[in-house]
């Protein structure tokens, strides 16, 4: 399975994502530090149940190699850089990574903002490569090198 290879906030909107070797998350908030649980980004209560965005490393690497497109992990604006787990397949799963138990709710599209603030053509490309967001359904804390496991045991958890 996979695993978590960065982490990044942001306090503010469009303030520098910061590379972080660990993070907080609560249920229902978000990634404490983060301008989304600050309520300082682009967030309103419709984002509930979508406290968390991951991207693959990988699909960054697929930008650089198939579009000459460099974005490091934190341009994405995404909390969590994975690396051998295939999000799309995670939408609609539950899954643990590091102490905290979350649920796949849909996939993170580039859009606009995303090519305003990092400069780069990264619409077309990233189209469904962009990242995923998660529910969070406990609370606790991801580190780097923290494994992402879908198993029978998270999904048992939840019911």
């Amino acid at each position: 399975m996979g695993y978590v290879e960065h982490i990044h906030i942001a306090p503010a909107n469009g303030a520098p994502m910061r590379a972080v070797p660990e993070i907080e998350v609560v249920m229902r908030v978000g990634v404490i530090g983060d301008r989304h649980a600050n309520h300082t980004g682009r967030w309103d209560e419709s984002n509930i149940g979508e406290e968390l965005t991951l991207v693959e490393a990988e699909s960054l690497e697929m930008l650089a190699r198939d579009h000459g497109i460099e974005l490091q992990p934190g341009e994405t604006r995404r909390n969590v850089t994975t690396r051998g787990v295939a999000l799309n397949d995670l939408v609609g799963q539950t899954f643990r990574t590091g102490d905290v138990l979350m649920r796949g709710v849909e996939l993170c599209e580039p859009c606009q903002h995303l090519t305003e603030v990092v400069g780069k053509p990264v619409i077309k490309p990233l189209t469904h490569r962009a990242g995923l967001r998660v529910e969070l359904l406990s609370s606790g804390a991801i580190r780097t090198g923290d494994r992402i496991d879908v198993t029978a045991d998270a999904e048992e958890a939840v019911s």
